[in-house]
């Protein structure tokens, strides 16, 4: 049998952690191979046939991040490396780190969360970071000191799994196969709730009062929360989420330096926290002409 050629991969890069779904291009296979992306190995989930060309559908491991060789050899059918049957395509793949500095949805949602609240409730409106602390531990409120009074403060987000909203079916999406179009299966995004306490304070029981109301009329009449899909798209419409009080309102009216103040908690419900792995393609969309098997690595059934 003539030694493998490693055509192509797609798409040529993806995150250190693996696990993605990658379509490889190649000639002269045999009906077992094994992939590696530099010295690690992947896992081959199927290997499509026509007329003589062939695809794999490899998942990625995981890997540090850097440019990679990718490997294809020929195995016999015990599965043991055929002999000079191998394949290898130099600097083909690249592992990335997850982009941080990317604003994620998750930033906009809170980043969202603050303006209405501004808007809404009390300008003087911030977010809680890791140096803030509570002098008073023990009386159960989130109580930070602030140089302006009256004053709200959120704490968090804390996330929590969500069973209700979600969903156990993978999602499927058009893409570009090795004959034409094909369905691309996502593994299910993880759904959670998002969680903050809100800190009310001030030096006027009266005006603490009045901020609780106020914070209770944003919880009444604010029931979702909402965002464009993509900023850079606004034609892409947008998404909202289900916003609740999460809780009881704690008040303590007799706080050191006359400061009062209350605690309360808000839950933004159903947020997709990830669009999930793929994990395979599917069926195919459209005819490609002629008949197109597919079958999993080891031979047609």
């Amino acid at each position: 049998m003539a030694a493998p050629v490693l055509q192509s991969i797609q798409p040529a890069q993806g995150p250190t952690s693996g696990g993605d779904v990658v379509l490889l291009r190649a000639m002269h296979l045999a009906p077992r191979v094994r992939v590696s992306f530099g010295s690690v190995e992947a896992q081959v989930l199927v290997q499509h046939e026509e007329i003589g060309a062939f695809s794999l559908q490899v998942r990625t491991p995981a890997h540090p991040d850097g440019v990679v060789a990718v490997r294809l050899e020929n195995l016999d059918a015990v599965g043991a490396p055929i002999p000079g049957e191998v394949a290898v395509l130099a600097a083909a793949y690249r592992y990335q780190r997850p982009v941080l500095v990317q604003e994620a949805t998750l930033t906009r949602l809170v980043r969202q969360l603050l303006r209405e609240l501004k808007r809404q409730v009390l300008e003087n409106v911030s977010l809680s970071v890791n140096l803030d602390f509570d002098d008073t531990p023990e009386d159960g409120l989130n109580v930070i000191a602030l140089g302006k009074l009256p004053s709200l403060v959120l704490t968090g987000p804390r996330l929590r799994p969500n069973r209700f909203y979600a969903s156990n079916v993978p999602v499927e999406r058009v893409v570009a196969g090795p004959s034409g179009l094909d369905l691309q299966r996502q593994r299910p995004p993880l759904t959670v709730d998002v969680e903050f306490s809100v800190t009310g304070a001030s030096t006027s029981t009266i005006e603490l009062l009045n901020l609780s109301t106020g914070l209770a009329a944003f919880f009444n009449r604010t029931r979702w929360i909402e965002l464009l899909r993509d900023p850079g798209q606004p034609d892409a419409g947008s998404v909202r989420w289900e916003m609740d009080a999460l809780g009881e309102l704690r008040t303590d009216l007799d706080g050191k330096d006359s400061v009062r103040a209350f605690s309360w908690g808000l839950v933004i419900r159903g947020f997709d926290l990830d669009e999930g792995l793929p994990f395979d393609l599917g069926r195919a969309v459209g005819e490609a002409g002629g008949e197109v098997s597919l079958f999993p690595i080891g031979g047609a059934p």
